[in-house]
């Protein structure tokens, strides 16, 4: 995990050395071991890396990187955990290297394979490379957007990119400001953004997931280069053979992510996710590990967020996991008392708006800081791929019988769901049952697939404000803008594939995981901190996107297929475990006691005709919650809001000289 930046004036004007260090420096706090900065193309061009070193500590691997007497230059963010692999590969075909870092394997494979170079690696990343020979730069991003990458094009004049759009606050001439677009489009939908082409700041874009530019003196092309859908494998037709083979690929994808030359560890939330990886660590810790000799110095560390007292806390499941690895627990306590002092930097680190505050998960990463831990192999992409979010009603009717055919089996199937549903979820009365049981059926029941989505767009139609969505506090509505649609929502599926398959692929590439990618990014990299998700193995999630929706989601359990290959190599009770808890702050006792002053102020200060929050009806309702007590539903609403008017502020002030 790193910083990189870097500037074309197209109209060759020099770039003032001042101005790269500024645009470099705007994203040091990824890159705290080092910085570096080319100027090339007679002084048009500027390259800045900020600089985390995990692979080859030496000064021999620091960025920019030349190849080939100077050919090639490369700025780099992440890892390319094949990168051994691939560099004994190229050592046959004569290439040399100087360095033990996967930098050089990159400048490598590039000038062997160009392009068809990205299919060959196995890893997470954003690059820039710049050819002096054919005056072109190349930025490419990673098959499912680990890894961050913004730009700038004005074109016939510059070309600029960064790491994060914090930077271009430092180009001269460029003034932030948020586009309304984007604003409305995330704070109706948080998640809605970050799989799009489109930046929240005007002029921003982002480069998508499994794309890459070719920027030329005088053209900028954008090109697709990865589709999930494209490359799903030839799977095995029995379960026990599936959970085979997915346990070597989660087990090979681990593997290749402890490479390191410095200490790494896990964050633990006690659930499946992290607790499988962390199950798994300490089976390869040992004779079975890399035997490359790039296994890192230390592995065993687990850090652990708690919510003394809070329904949420998973704390005692956490310490099941670290007595059956063997491995060791560093406990942080999350309180009431830390929502005020930790919310502002939280939300800087972050720079975009979410559904609430993720101050838990900025704390978690800065207690590894503290403790000498820059690596933390995590959980993420599990939940997408493979139902996490289902709840039971939906579980008990993924294979429900046909509703005509069967109308008994399916009404014992709805007394199940009422009998195991949690009892604050529990609906009252008979026509409260009834209502959520036809909701229910409306909403999960496999024979009304077809029907789903023409009820989705009626409710966007004709749903009424007054319903509490967020369009009650909206000044008008996004536009449908082309670049406001993620590349992949428009993916042509495999006709066999059932509704779950479907809308787990959304999740994964649309919808949800981006936003959680670009959430943990921004709060690790906040404090030095890299993560690598051996869910997101590439081979693993071709696998898992092949498998049978029976095989994700089946026999009343998400995650069906990975909780069969972790069989015996887990604690029962975690394994088997259907609870799925957030990592989320307690935001309506925040929004109801801490925070409840910061709100206040907020909304004091922000102006009554503003363009795009309406101001007043936000203020009521803000005043009511507090009046009857904040719930979830009213804390989701109205957080976005409130998340958008201080970015604006803070934007704001960043302007003032």
């Amino acid at each position: 995990m790193c910083g990189i930046a870097g500037c074309w004036h197209l109209d060759g004007r020099p770039v003032e050395p001042q101005a790269l260090a500024r645009l470099t420096d705007a994203v040091a706090h990824r890159g705290p071991d080092g910085r570096g900065v080319h100027v090339d193309d007679g002084g048009a061009l500027g390259l800045g890396h900020r600089r985390l070193a995990i692979l080859d500590l030496s000064d021999e691997a620091r960025q920019p990187m030349p190849y080939a007497d100077g050919r090639w230059w490369l700025v780099f963010n992440g890892e390319i955990f094949n990168f051994l692999e691939l560099r004994k590969e190229l050592e046959q075909r004569g290439h040399r290297f100087h360095t033990a870092s996967d930098s050089e394997v990159i400048l490598a494979a590039w000038a062997q394979w160009g392009e068809r170079s990205f299919l060959r690696f196995n890893g997470m990343w954003a690059l820039a490379i710049w050819d002096r020979v054919e005056r072109r730069l190349i930025l490419s991003r990673d098959r499912f957007g680990i890894k961050p990458l913004l730009y700038v094009h004005e074109a016939g004049r510059r070309f600029a990119f960064a790491s994060e759009q914090r930077a271009f606050a430092e180009l001269e001439d460029f003034h932030p400001a948020f586009d309304e677009d984007a604003a409305r489009t995330v704070i109706l939908d948080p998640f809605a953004l970050e799989g799009t082409a489109r930046g929240s700041w005007r002029g921003v874009q982002r480069l998508p997931a499994g794309h890459w530019i070719e920027v030329g003196p005088k053209d900028v092309t954008v090109r697709r280069w990865w589709r999930t859908v494209d490359h799903l494998p030839e799977v095995p037709s029995a379960l026990p053979a599936q959970a085979a083979r997915f346990r070597e690929l989660f087990e090979d994808s681990i593997r290749l992510r402890m490479r390191s030359d410095v200490a790494i560890g896990t964050c633990l939330s006690g659930g499946f996710d992290s607790s499988a990886v962390v199950c798994a660590m300490g089976a390869l810790g040992g004779a079975q590990g890399d035997a490359s000799g790039r296994r890192a110095p230390e592995w065993q560390r687990t850090f652990v967020a708690t919510f003394p007292g809070a329904a949420n806390d998973e704390r005692p499941f956490a310490e099941e996991v670290i007595a059956w690895a063997g491995v060791e627990g560093t406990f942080l306590p999350l309180t009431d008392a830390d929502a005020a002092p930790d919310l502002a930097p939280t939300l800087e680190a972050l720079e975009e708006v979410y559904q609430s505050p993720p101050t838990a998960v900025w704390r978690i990463y800065r207690e590894l800081r503290h403790h000498g831990v820059v690596v933390s192999l995590d959980g993420h992409g599990a939940d997408e791929m493979m139902g996490a979010y289902m709840g039971i009603g939906q579980l008990l009717l993924q294979d429900a019988p046909h509703l005509l055919s069967h109308p008994l089996r399916n009404v014992r199937l709805l007394q199940r769901w009422l009998a195991e549903v949690e009892p604050a979820s529990r609906p009252r009365g008979k026509a409260g049952a009834a209502a959520a049981a036809l909701r229910l059926v409306l909403g999960a029941h496999p024979d009304l697939a077809t029907l789903r989505p023409l009820m989705r767009r009626w409710r966007s139609r004709v749903a009424s404000p007054a319903l509490g969505g967020r369009s009650a506090f909206m000044r008008g509505r996004p536009r449908a803008l082309p670049d406001l649609i993620a590349p992949a929502a428009r993916d042509v599926l495999p006709d066999h594939w059932q509704e779950l398959d479907r809308n787990l692929y959304r999740l994964f590439h649309v919808d949800v995981l981006p936003t959680i990618l670009r959430n943990f990014d921004r709060l690790s990299s906040a404090h030095g901190v890299e993560v690598r998700m051996p869910f997101m193995d590439w081979r693993l999630v071709t696998y898992v996107m092949a498998l049978p929706a029976s095989s994700k989601v089946g026999d009343g359990l998400t995650k069906r297929i990975a909780r069969e290959a972790m069989r015996d190599r887990m604690p029962e009770s975690i394994r088997a475990a259907r609870r799925k808890v957030g990592f989320n702050s307690p935001l309506p006792e925040w929004l109801g006691g801490p925070l409840a002053g910061w709100a206040s102020d907020l909304l004091s200060s922000a102006p009554a005709d503003h363009p795009i929050v309406d101001i007043t009806a936000l203020r009521a309702a803000v005043q009511a919650a507090r009046a009857n007590g904040w719930d979830a539903h009213r804390a989701q609403v109205v957080w976005p809001f409130l998340h958008y008017l201080w970015l604006e502020r803070a934007l704001g002030a960043r302007r003032i000289p």
